[in-house]
């Protein structure tokens, strides 16, 4: 089969579309025929070298996948059947033509959904969901705010801080990007570059400051997330794009607010857990990705490129222009 391969850490200039080993479904793992899978920050890290896939996972890129049953193991309990649309969060081998996936861990596409946008799906709406109400345990009526807010889970977390009947609010670095998110339902947005975005949160919260943060840059914001976090406030750490160092008092700020630091990576979970998170979101969230569900979530496809273009994907998202999800087609 076709994979997306990289024969050394470094840029995206060493990526390409390389012929290996189709995988075979093991105990309880379904095969999946993969039609799309989707970019995320961890391939970039990966294909640096900087982020390993967790033990006795694939080595090859691509955290989710979306395509259709082609196989069964053994041992699997006949919830699936050939040719059923499927998509899945994965530990790594989404950029192939095929992968194997515990039956556990898949979900069904919605029946007006391409493969294209169910790519869009499973990391970016399921770390979100997980961050949201695992993590977070958001309530009604409570404020986020949601940092990246156009990238792609940023998008999903706005979508569901609605359906759960709280509060959305973002940072972006563009213009176009927050124009984006209040179009998807952000009740404001700041931008970071050029204003000081725990000012305009307090003024917008009237001084209480946020219920949540979801945290994906670190370092560079620690100071002013603390600044416009609430008293007994959750900040929930799920990246590191700025880096993880910080210089100052930290605990004692947080300690003077009662607040609470958490850290959530969802690669890293056991298979357990993970279907825990899947089960609850196909029955909580799937129905409102279809036709008459109100309200109606949407996943967010920015752009689509062939799987032997992956180089060009790459640069694309390090030049962090995407408004939601950068899409792989994986050929037939």
């Amino acid at each position: 089969m076709f994979a997306a391969y990289f024969d050394c850490p470094g840029g995206p200039e060493n990526l390409c579309m390389k012929a290996v080993m189709k995988p075979d479904p093991g105990e309880g793992e379904v095969l999946m025929k993969v039609s799309a899978s989707a970019l995320n920050r961890a391939d970039l890290l990966q294909r640096r070298g900087k982020y390993p896939p967790p033990k006795g996972a694939s080595d090859i890129l691509g955290l989710e996948a979306a395509g259709s049953v082609a196989g069964l193991g053994p041992g699997c309990s006949g919830r699936w059947k050939i040719g059923d649309a499927v998509m899945a969060l994965l530990s790594g081998g989404g950029q192939a033509q095929f992968v194997t996936v515990p039956e556990g861990l898949l979900m069904p596409i919605p029946k007006d959904m391409t493969f294209i946008q169910a790519a869009a799906i499973p990391e970016a709406w399921l770390t979100a969901f997980q961050l949201l109400h695992f993590v977070g345990k958001v309530q009604e009526g409570e404020t986020v705010l949601i940092h990246a807010g156009a990238s792609g889970v940023g998008m999903a977390a706005i979508q569901l801080v609605r359906l759960a009947k709280a509060i959305p609010i973002v940072t972006a670095g563009t213009q176009e990007k927050l124009e984006a998110t209040a179009n998807i339902g952000a009740a404001a947005g700041f931008n970071y570059k050029n204003e000081d975005f725990s000012e305009k949160v307090l003024e917008f919260t009237q001084g209480s400051g946020v219920d949540i943060i979801l945290d994906c840059v670190g370092a560079s914001h620690w100071e002013k997330n603390l600044n416009c976090l609430s008293t007994d406030g959750r900040w929930i750490i799920y990246g590191l794009l700025s880096g993880g160092e910080v210089h100052g008092d930290l605990l004692a700020r947080l300690l003077s607010k009662r607040a609470s630091i958490h850290t959530s990576l969802l690669r890293s979970r056991d298979k357990e857990a993970s279907s825990s998170y899947q089960q609850a979101f196909t029955e909580e969230v799937l129905p409102h990705f279809s036709g008459g569900a109100s309200p109606r979530l949407q996943p967010l496809v920015d752009s689509v490129y062939p799987l032997h273009a992956i180089a060009e994907a790459h640069r694309a998202m390090e030049e962090n222009k995407n408004i939601g999800k950068i899409v792989i087609e994986i050929p037939v």
